[in-house]
């Protein structure tokens, strides 16, 4: 019983340590529990965010200066980039937007990109800006009868972009001729004249010609034509007109001395008498 007695009192005391560790190990498990004890990290989000530029589309005429403004919803916003071909002007900000100011616009068509980046992501929107100005007058000269052609020439004025410029000349609705003037290049207003020279025919008298200029942008047409003219055989060219007045002048010239030498002989008989 003595031997016993030891040997019972270690058993007791191994399972109350085993019991009491393994209520320390759940009492630890159990701290770390989500919303016990400590707390996990936030996790990193981003917020869709929206960019929007205003006006999106803008048509103006050679040489303006526009704004641009561009805005987002973005809460920690940094300075939105503007890009285009155009020279840029002044700045202006405030909460969540920036106008831009574009000058001295003299491309047909340019677009312009407005980028914000919000967290870490950038996300842009676009604009165009248009730049034409369609003729100030078309203009047809009286037709010219030169030996067996007749000469038309057209004037078109104060037109924009002249690489878009198409010039057409109509006889009696149909087309005699066009031309497109797409190798103009040239970034200023500017005047175009067009001269064309075909064969006179017996049936033209009294035909009405016309000329048109279309500029074609696109899909955007900007018409505007002149107004008709009859072909006739009675049309006079320049070297006609200038011959023309030189006889006249001759024969003036020989009537006048005709007439001073009449008017002495006149005078000289009645003196004599």
């Amino acid at each position: 019983m003595g031997f016993l007695l030891p040997l019972s009192l270690l058993v007791l005391l191994a399972a109350t340590y085993s019991e009491g560790g393994s209520a320390r190990r759940h009492r630890a498990a159990w701290a770390q529990r989500p919303g016990r004890g400590s707390f996990p990290a936030p996790s990193e989000t981003t917020a869709p965010f929206w960019v929007s530029i205003s006006p999106k589309l803008m048509t103006v005429a050679p040489g303006s200066s526009v704004w641009l403004n561009c805005s987002s919803n973005c809460p920690l916003l940094e300075s939105p980039i503007l890009h285009s071909g155009l020279r840029s002007g002044q700045t202006l900000s405030g909460p969540n937007w920036v106008s831009f100011q574009l000058l001295d616009v003299r491309t047909w068509s340019s677009d312009v990109h407005c980028f914000v980046t919000c967290a870490g992501v950038t996300r842009g929107a676009t604009a165009r800006i248009n730049a034409y100005k369609g003729p100030q007058s078309v203009i047809l000269e009286p037709p010219v009868l030169e030996g067996s052609e007749h000469t038309l020439r057209c004037h078109v004025t104060h037109v924009f972009p002249v690489g878009f410029l198409v010039v057409t000349l109509r006889r009696g609705g149909r087309v005699i001729y066009s031309e497109s003037l797409e190798r103009f290049t040239g970034l200023d207003l500017a005047n175009v004249t067009l001269t064309y020279a075909f064969p006179a025919r017996p049936n033209d008298l009294g035909q009405l010609v016309t000329c048109h200029a279309h500029l074609n942008l696109d899909g955007l047409v900007v018409h505007s034509s002149s107004a008709p003219m009859p072909l006739s055989f009675l049309t006079w060219s320049t070297k006609s007109k200038a011959l023309v007045s030189t006889s006249i002048a001759a024969l003036v010239g020989i009537l006048l001395a005709v007439g001073a030498a009449c008017l002495r002989k006149y005078r000289l008989m009645q003196s004599r008498a």
